[in-house]
This record gives structure tokens, C-alpha cells and sequence, in this order.
């Protein structure tokens, strides 16, 4: 109902920008495939359909007050996207929705001051490859791999002083990072588990709002900050009952973190770190330090990055949970993108696990057909052994053909 009439209400403030206000929208519709040369435990599938349907439009209601508005229309031929025709605006559910509310928001800004309130995209940190610090920034990894950020509903103020920047959030309500399904590839399900059968018992969310504060100065070519966030672990950690079958739950344990990230530039390239602590009340959660170095440089048409990602625990609680962030930790990651002209593009990115248990590498092709139409191509290779995050995930590796047309 509340996705409905937002809706209805971005269609009547559409209308009134005919009378002198200012609207502007884009959007895309997008044809993707995935092809998966092997099969996997609990899933016998080789190829993935999706379609993709998205508008974003905006209403400038004056030089301070601007309305954001983003709605997603998916389906396709995994079950991943629900079968059930309703309007989603929470993004709690186990599977995508058919139809969500992506972006709802007002934004007012004066002078040193911007607030926005309503569901938002918050993003923080500067590393590229792993952002220890980004809590307001859940994903959908219903294909681990391959995920997407999700909005989160609350507010945000942004006040600006000269060179430094001070930005306060709070949403009263959690939104979790979307896990992948237990009956799909991306689940690895032990035998003895399985031959029990297993039943995903639904999620416990907190109740509780999540706060988070982040100071920021840029300066003189270099830039840092802090960061304090007080609220819950996006990702899950995993409960079982055992019954006449296992039934698996999601919780979303107490989190206190503490963390800051810089970026200085030099003449060779530019040098980023991050890192944060992750604390917890709740006795059934890890309390660990994740942090990123990396170095940056651009010469001609290249992009490079490069560094490592790493973890260190001081307080192991909890063996059974889905950690991505985690999962790609420990290990020494890049990038190299190429831009061959204004219309194509080439891009590589691995991560290789520091004891070599583990590694992860994608190449992307993409090429601007014509002045809205983008064809993608890429291939995602996945290796490793079985008790290792990402070699777990070895017979997962899979081509990818998008067919974007953008309005």
C-alpha cells in the first residue's frame, strides 16, 4: 500500500511539473543471461534469464526541495524474483519483489546544510574493492558474486564547513542485506544436512533504529575521516532447530563499530586506506578488525588498483554465518580498466586468497552499440578448495551476456 501510493503520488507531482515545475527522468530496460558450464549441489541449472525494467525520475520543487523516485519491474526464469504481483517498499523478503519502490526520498539543501529523509542510497569509505566502513550500504547477494546495493530508509544531515564535512544518519529500521536462497548454487549445503532435509525458517529482525557519524576533512590534496556506527550487523548470521527437518533462521546480531579510511595522493599514485573495528554485545558474533591498503594510478586510458584486503579476529564466537564482506578478506586484490574509445570499454578484476585456497576473477567487455543501446559481456572463473570462502563457490563460475537500452 505504501509503495502503491507513492506511486500514485509521483504521478500527480509528474502532472504538476507541466505547470512550470522541473522534472526530469532516465531509466533502462535490461535483458540478462547467465550461463554456468556446471552444475551445483541442490541445483541442477546451467542458465539464468532476467529482465530488468527501471525508472528514476525527480521533481525540482524549487532552488532548495528536490523529490527522488526510483521503480524496479523484474522478473525471471530462477525464482529469485517472487512470483506474487505486489508493490515492495522494505526490501525484507528472501526473494527480489516483481515491483519495489528502489528510491523514495525529499531532499532539502541551504547553504552548509543538506537534509534528506525517506528511503536513500548511503554510501562511505574510499577504498574501491572493500568498504569496512560502509554500514548503511546492504546488498543483494542472491548471486554472491554479482550483487547490488540496496536503499535504506531514514534520514540523513550533511553539514559542510570549509574543508571538512560532517555527516549524521539514522534509519529506524534495519535493512538487511538480501542472502542467497538455500535451495540455489549459491548455498553450499552439507550432505548430512541435506540428506535431513532443510527449511529456511524465515529472518528475526531487531526492532531497534541504527545510528552512524562520519567526519570528514579534505585538505591540502589529501583527504581522511572517522567513522561511528551503533545498530546491527547488515549480513546474517544462521540459527538451526532440529526437527522432522533442519530449519535454518536469520538473525541480525548487535553491532558497534569504529572505523576511518584516508586517501593521499602522491606522483607514482594515489594511496587509499580503510579500516574499522566491528564489536558487538551479542555473544554470538565475531568481534574482528577489517582494513584495506591499496594504491590507485591512471596513466592514459588505464585505470590500475591494487592492494590487500585483511582481517584479524579478537573474539571468534560464531562459525555459522554468510560474511561477505569477511569472505573477501585475506587476500590480495586488483583492478585494470581500459577505455579503447569513447564507445568500449575492458575491464579485470581478481582477488587471489593470500594462502591460495581461494581465487576470484572476472573480465568485462562492454561496447555502446548506439546512443541508448549497451551490449555487456563478461566471464566470472571461481577456484579454490571447498572449506574456503570463495573456493566453495568453484563450480560457480559462469558467462554473462546484458542487453541495456537506456532512455
Amino acid at each position: 500500500m505504501v509503495a502503491s501510493r507513492t506511486a500514485f503520488l509521483w504521478m500527480a507531482l509528474a502532472a504538476e511539473s507541466l505547470r512550470g515545475q522541473s522534472f526530469s527522468q532516465r531509466g533502462f530496460l535490461e535483458l540478462r543471461g547467465a550461463f554456468y558450464p556446471q552444475t551445483a549441489p541442490g541445483d541442477s541449472g546451467r542458465a539464468v534469464g532476467e529482465a530488468l525494467l527501471r525508472w528514476e525520475p525527480s521533481l525540482q520543487l524549487s532552488p532548495s526541495w528536490k523529490l527522488n523516485a526510483a521503480f524496479d519491474a523484474r522478473t525471471d526464469t530462477h525464482r529469485q524474483v517472487e512470483r506474487i504481483w505486489r508493490a515492495d517498499f522494505q526490501d525484507r523478503r528472501r526473494q527480489r519483489p516483481a515491483f519495489s519502490l528502489r528510491r523514495a526520498s525529499a531532499l532539502w539543501h541551504k547553504g552548509p546544510l543538506t537534509v534528506e529523509a525517506g528511503k536513500q542510497f548511503i554510501r562511505w569509505g574510499k577504498a574501491d574493492i572493500l568498504n569496512p566502513t560502509d554500514r548503511f550500504a546492504p546488498r543483494d547477494y542472491l548471486s554472491v558474486t554479482d550483487s547490488d546495493f540496496l536503499a535504506v530508509t531514514g534520514a540523513r544531515i550533511t553539514v559542510e564547513h570549509g574543508a571538512e564535512t560532517l555527516d549524521l544518519v539514522v534509519t529506524p529500521r534495519l535493512t538487511p542485506s538480501r542472502a542467497p536462497l538455500l535451495n540455489q548454487r549459491w548455498v553450499l549445503i552439507p550432505e548430512t544436512l541435506r540428506a535431513l532435509g532443510v527449511e529456511d525458517a524465515g529472518s528475526r529482525f531487531p526492532g531497534r533504529a541504527q545510528y552512524g557519524v562520519r567526519w570528514n576533512r579534505n585538505a591540502n590534496g589529501y583527504e581522511y575521516s572517522f567513522v561511528f556506527y551503533d545498530g546491527f550487523h547488515h549480513l546474517p548470521l544462521i540459527e538451526g532447530e532440529l526437527g522432522a527437518r533442519v530449519r535454518l533462521r536469520r538473525y541480525h546480531p548487535r553491532l558497534r563499530l569504529y572505523g576511518g579510511d584516508a586517501a593521499v595522493p602522491t606522483r607514482l599514485a594515489t594511496l587509499k586506506g580503510e579500516a574499522a573495528w566491528f564489536t558487538s554485545s551479542d555473544r554470538t558474533a565475531d568481534e574482528y578488525v577489517l582494513y584495506v591498503i591499496q594504491a590507485e594510478r591512471t596513466w592514459k586510458e588505464w585505470v590500475f588498483a591494487g592492494g590487500y584486503a585483511g582481517e584479524a579476529v579478537t573474539s571468534r564466537r560464531n562459525p555459522v554465518a554468510f560474511a561477505a564482506d569477511r569472505g573477501f578478506a585475506r587476500a590480495f586484490v586488483a583492478r585494470a580498466a581500459y577505455t579503447i574509445d569513447p564507445r568500449r570499454s575492458f575491464a579485470v578484476e581478481a582477488a587471489v586468497r593470500q594462502n591460495g585456497e581461494g581465487t576470484w576473477t572476472r573480465a568485462e567487455y562492454s561496447h555502446q552499440l548506439s546512443g541508448h543501446l549497451r551490449a555487456t559481456a563478461s566471464f566470472t572463473l571461481i577456484r579454490g578448495e571447498p572449506n574456503d570462502f570463495l573456493g566453495q563457490y568453484r563450480r560457480n563460475s559462469h558467462g554473462m551476456i546484458a542487453l541495456r537500452y537506456n532512455f
